[in-house]
């Protein structure tokens, strides 16, 4: 592992983006997705996603220009076709809009069609914080995931996002997949050539298994919880929510119809919907109390649960999103560790468009 100057991978995945033929401001704000992703120590989502995004632009599956629009529309929500975009770039616009009818009506709601894979859920629910809003995101992804007791690969791992603003205390940020673990990490494990927990994955009988590889040879990834002992039916419950929120709702593409990002699934060759499909909401505090009153007690609920006793062996007892927060501190003084399989993709990545991978200015340490 090589550390890298975060500004400059941001730098680089924008002036890949703009050599897809992404309008400027579109292709910085997609690289910052990433790049926050990076940042926050989510690896499997950040510069490393790039050549996935490339690889969709050359099949024609991934729109650069695309033309946005809300197709229907009332004060408090919409629905928006994201038109083949990048869900790095949908996303984001579907908060901002989001964001304006809360200011409006108190909360906004909008749902996504016709997108893509849009990085992490996090990025955007944050959006709303600065505007001392309640900032909510989910999207589907990738069929990879078995409902509890089926073998079949029906769901995506399937985030939520749940930002809430405080006062003194960092804000809160949950950002979590609806399966044990996001798929980016079995991708990771077999960069670095280990196994994965028990838990995971099934192989293609419905087995549990260790192998990193399960999934490229049939098998499904688990729902958040593993199998029915262990609450994997609730899992699949929050898998699904997300899933008819996303796209039932919207009109995209759902459950085993979702275009995957992964390369080694093939498009279903009917469709029930447009896309991939997103959902993002912003809550205006102030349409419920005095925004200071709920940022007091978020601070007090912060605080009270950062001094509850720590269990046996344990140093601390963490917030939902102290791990990130404390990651993006130290990564932008010490820089973003890249494995060197991700590092010569780069490079091959940057010689497609005629843009050298300059690793050595920009590496730290």
């Amino acid at each position: 592992m090589i550390n890298y100057n975060s500004e400059y991978l941001k730098y680089f995945a924008a002036q890949i983006f703009i050599r897809m033929g992404c309008p400027e401001e579109q292709a910085w704000n997609a690289a910052d997705c990433l790049n926050q992703a990076d940042l926050r120590g989510i690896d499997s989502h950040g510069v490393a996603r790039l050549s996935g995004y490339v690889r969709l632009w050359e099949l024609k599956r991934l729109n650069a220009v695309p033309q946005m629009s809300i197709i229907h529309e009332t004060p408090g929500t919409a629905l928006l076709d994201g038109d083949r975009g990048l869900g790095l770039v949908t996303a984001p616009h579907a908060m901002r809009i989001a964001i304006e009818k809360a200011k409006f009506a108190g909360t906004g709601w909008v749902a996504v069609q016709n997108s893509n894979h849009y990085g992490i859920a996090g990025y955007h629910a944050m959006m709303a914080l600065e505007h001392d809003m309640i900032g909510i995101s989910m999207t589907n992804a990738s069929p990879l995931v078995a409902p509890t007791f089926s073998k079949s690969r029906f769901l995506g791992t399937n985030p939520i996002a749940v930002a809430f603003p405080s006062l003194l205390q960092p804000p809160l940020v949950i950002d979590m997949a609806t399966t044990t673990v996001a798929n980016g990490k079995l991708e990771v494990l077999q960069r670095e050539g280990k196994d994965a927990p028990l838990g995971w994955t099934q192989d293609k009988d419905g087995n549990q298994t260790t192998d990193a590889y399960s999934l490229k040879k049939g098998g499904s990834m688990l729902p958040l919880g593993g199998d029915r002992e262990h609450g994997g039916h609730k899992g699949y419950c929050l898998g699904a929510m997300v899933d008819i929120f996303s796209s039932v709702l919207s009109g995209a593409n759902y459950g085993p119809w979702v275009p995957p990002f992964v390369s080694f699934l093939e498009p279903p060759s009917t469709q029930v919907g447009k896309g991939i499909g997103h959902f993002l909401g912003a809550i205006r505090i102030d349409a419920f109390r005095p925004a200071t009153e709920f940022k007091e007690n978020m601070d007090n609920w912060i605080q009270t649960f950062r001094n509850a006793e720590p269990s046996v062996g344990q140093e601390r007892v963490l917030i939902p999103g102290d791990p990130e927060r404390e990651l993006t501190v130290e990564r932008l003084k010490n820089g973003i560790p890249l494995h060197e399989q991700v590092v010569t993709d780069l490079k091959k990545l940057g010689n497609s468009f005629g843009l050298e991978f300059d690793d050595k200015p920009e590496i730290i340490n």
